[in-house]
């Protein structure tokens, strides 16, 4: 095979110029039915004519008589070229008719076009009877759907669809290169090539030489089938490279036109102390254009196999996907070690959302499992995200059904939710973890504990027209919470670490709630000053079942209402090097004193955070059992910076000022008179890298929260880097959490690199999770090798090891569905 028919050919300068010069020289449009009767005025054979730039179309055995124009009426309409349907344009350098064996050869930059398709070569020879066409030398053919195929000798036939060709090479799209030592092109749609290499890299470099593919598959035959969408190898072998890696008797790939197609996915490689050598094969099962199921076998050295499946499904109306898994197995502890019986053990992760009409639509999502270490276990990705209208804790599973309609003026929601938990449990006394007395496994929270809210009603209405020259609204909310038993607290009054004895069954308490509120807000400015006034006014109705005592149902009524205003008056000031902008701002609410009532669960509050986003709310708390009272005035300045090279920050710090009022546990930060400071700012000095910054400090200079972080991309690195600080947390050991998290890679020479994505867990030093490795990418690969350990798992601590690839054309480990990486 000659260089010029290798896909790791780069072209030759020489050959590359010649192409582009094809346009000059005689040009003759020629029907390619009739090259029998055809002629260009020359009636001896052997005749030559060179160095013109007349266009010629005749298609009778006429030699005489003047060029015509084409007849359209004949030859159809005039294609996006200017020919006709059976016209073919050939230009060439001179174009010799050897009458006596019945052929026309072009020769010198030769251009023949028909149908779409354009033919390049040095010398190609028209068979005047047949139609067949050859061509002597490295030639291309340029098909209709931007395909580009080489040849050093090729037969095709006289649609340019047809033929066969030694030296063969082919570019198709998304980079994919194919050469052979021989090619058979049956049709417009199948090529059958022999001693093929397949790839999807770049092979030229910059100075023009031939680099060796990162991957290749090199087969005895390849049939490339566009009509089915896929390539065909026989006895394939796949190289890295250049060393052999894998070996199949058949094997086949997408086309390079197909968006989708079954076959199989790179396997997922491990290696752990739980799982032992783990090896997952995804096979990916294209069922119809709109749906598809990838089939996840996944075997493992310590423990039984694995089943995962993956289904999705696209309607007219909306889409479903459903996560699905299944083993036949026992226990196990952090190390694989089995106890107890097998058993079925399984897990759905499944969603839709359907559009009903232009403004209801209704989804859901359905997420349970059978135990609470199954997806530890076998390491299981991506489990707790938002499949629905409602957020996945961490750690905690959440199915939902929902209905929503939306306009432009209304918006009302219906739902209903249910959780799982599989986060350990935090004894709020002692701040200690609960362990299996035979396992050392972490103890979840009682999820019988946790609450059922069906129905949950959310609804708003804003009025078209304005309301006194403002905006108003309306909004009511209701639910219904089912709790079956009191307490988180899955162990009972002194329990040990070691020692859990389940709480007496006391039921939980069951709350209806209904709530209306109107909130109208008006802007006007008084000179630069802008005011915004409003009011807003709100009731709740609480039905309460099964309390403790005598007294076994209560039913309570409470109302609130706030006046105030919003003041700000921005101050710019412009520079040669930007825009800076301060700007005051001032909040006051006027409320009555609250006195919240004990007989209320906090259901919906018990989390709070002060921060930039509701220090200037006229209610902090974004739930309903908890609101705030009283008079309160809220202050702060933002300044903002605006550089003319497109860098820009801002900077806020505010207080709020209160009456004294009495909040539940969990809610510490509003106990004060004054509450804490609230510092927040965020700057791009450059572009490819965010900083930002927050925090909360007390009246002794304490820092009750802080979180500050930066992200960059820029070079042959990005990432970010986290801190966070929580004393108030009440979900956390102690109250207290305090974290540095590091996620980046970095191409450090070539194509080699390090990756890292570490949390350190500064309050009880050490590290909760860990993982380090290298990297390599290049234009058609990306692998990382990967050391990870785990210390926030139910299992306990856990070390693994971690390959990861992703190919093009064949496919990826699932660095996007599955590893999120």
């Amino acid at each position: 095979m000659s260089d010029a028919g290798r896909p790791d050919a780069c072209p030759r300068p020489a050959f590359r110029t010649a192409l582009l010069a094809s346009a000059v020289a005689v040009t003759f449009a020629v029907a390619p039915e009739s090259y029998a009767q055809a002629s260009s005025g020359q009636t001896s054979s052997g005749q030559t004519s060179s160095g013109q730039t007349t266009a010629t179309q005749i298609t009778s055995a006429e030699p005489s008589g003047p060029p015509r124009e084409p007849d359209r009426a004949v030859h159809g309409p005039e294609g996006p070229d200017g020919l006709s349907p059976d016209e073919m344009l050939l230009t060439a350098d001179s174009v010799t008719r050897d009458e006596t064996n019945h052929k026309m050869i072009a020769t010198g930059h030769v251009e023949a076009r028909y149908q779409g398709r354009t033919l390049r070569g040095e010398e190609v020879e028209f068979d005047t009877v047949t139609g067949l066409i050859t061509t002597n030398g490295p030639s291309q053919i340029i098909d209709t759907d931007g395909t580009v195929s080489y040849g050093q000798h090729l037969v095709l036939d006289q649609h340019l669809q047809a033929g066969a060709a030694t030296g063969f090479a082919t570019r198709q799209e998304k980079e994919v290169k194919i050469a052979a030592a021989t090619a058979v092109k049956r049709s417009a749609t199948i090529i059958e090539l022999d001693h093929a290499i397949f790839t999807a890299c770049v092979l030229c470099t910059k100075d023009g030489h031939t680099a060796q593919p990162t991957w290749s598959i090199q087969a005895d035959k390849v049939i490339d089938d566009k009509a089915k969408g896929l390539v065909f190898y026989r006895h394939a072998v796949i190289r890295v490279k250049g060393v052999p890696i894998f070996y199949a008797p058949i094997l086949w790939t997408p086309s390079d036109k197909v968006k989708e197609s079954s076959g199989f996915f790179p396997p997922r490689i491990a290696a752990s102390q739980r799982r032992g050598f783990s090896w997952e094969q995804p096979y990916l099962w294209v069922i119809s254009p709109s749906q598809d199921l990838e089939i996840s076998p996944q075997i493992n050295t310590k423990l039984n196999p694995f089943l995962n499946l993956d289904y999705r499904k696209r309607f007219w109306s909306g889409d479903l996907e459903a996560r699905l898994g299944y083993t036949y197995e026992a226990n196990s502890d952090s190390e694989g070690h089995r106890f107890g019986n097998e058993t079925s053990r399984s897990y759905i992760l499944a969603n839709g959302a359907f559009q009903i009409d232009n403004n209801w639509r209704w989804g859901f999502a359905a997420e349970r499992t059978s135990d609470p270490t199954l997806f530890d276990r076998y390491d299981i990705p991506n489990v707790y995200e938002n499949r629905g209208l409602f957020d996945d804790d961490q750690r905690r599973l959440t199915s939902q059904l929902y209905a929503v309609r939306q306009d432009d003026q209304s918006y009302i929601s219906i739902s209903a939710l249910s959780f799982q938990s599989f986060r350990p449990y935090i004894n709020p006394v002692t701040g200690q973890f609960f362990k299996d007395p035979k396992t050392g496994q972490l103890i979840v929270e009682n999820n019988d504990a946790l609450p059922t809210a069906a129905p949950l009603i959310e609804a708003r209405w804003d009025p078209r027209d304005p309301i006194l020259g403002g905006r108003l609204r309306f909004n009511a909310t209701g639910v219904a919470i089912t709790q079956n038993q009191a307490s988180l607290d899955p162990c009972g009054p002194g329990s040990t670490e070691f020692n859990c004895t389940p709480p007496p069954n006391i039921p939980g308490i069951d709350e209806r709630r209904a709530t209306g509120q109107f909130d109208w807000r008006w802007s006007f400015l008084a000179g630069a000053v802008r005011i915004d006034p409003f009011l807003s006014a709100r009731g709740d109705v609480y039905n309460l079942g099964d309390l403790p005592g005598t007294q076994r149902n209560l039913t309570i009524e409470r109302g609130d209402a706030t006046a105030g205003a919003d003041v700000s008056y921005p101050l710019v000031r412009r520079f040669d090097w930007g825009t800076v902008v301060v700007e005051p701002l001032a909040e006051l609410d006027v409320s009555p004193q609250v006195h919240l009532d004990s007989r209320i669960p906090n259901e919906d509050s018990l989390s709070f955070t002060l921060d930039e986003n509701n220090l200037f709310s006229p209610d902090k708390f974004t739930g309903f059992d908890v609101y705030e009272g009283g008079p309160r005035f809220n202050a702060g300045v933002r300044t903002t910076v605006n550089w003319q090279d497109g860098a820009w920050g801002w900077f806020l710090v505010g207080r709020s000022f209160r009456t004294n009022q009495a909040f539940p546990a969990g809610v510490t930060g509003l106990n004060h008179d004054l509450e804490d400071w609230v510092v927040a700012a965020e700057a791009t000095p450059m572009p490819g890298i965010t900083a930002f910054g927050r925090a909360d400090i007390s009246d002794k200079g304490a820092f009750d929260r802080a979180e500050a972080g930066i992200d960059w991309t820029f070079g042959r690195a990005h990432g970010f880097a986290r801190y966070f600080k929580d004393d108030l947390d009440p979900f956390t050991p102690g109250f207290r959490r305090q974290d540095a998290e590091l996620s980046t890679d970095v191409l450090i020479i070539a194509h080699w690199g390090v990756v890292a994505d570490v949390t350190r867990d500064l309050d009880k030093r050490l590290w909760r999770r860990s993982e380090v490795g290298v990297m390599y990418e290049d234009d058609c690969l990306r692998a990382t090798l990967t050391y990870q350990r785990n210390e926030t798992g139910l299992l306990g601590p856990t070390d693994a090891v971690f390959l990861r690839m992703s190919l093009p054309i064949l496919g990826s480990t699932g660095f996007k569905r599955y590893d999120d990486h």
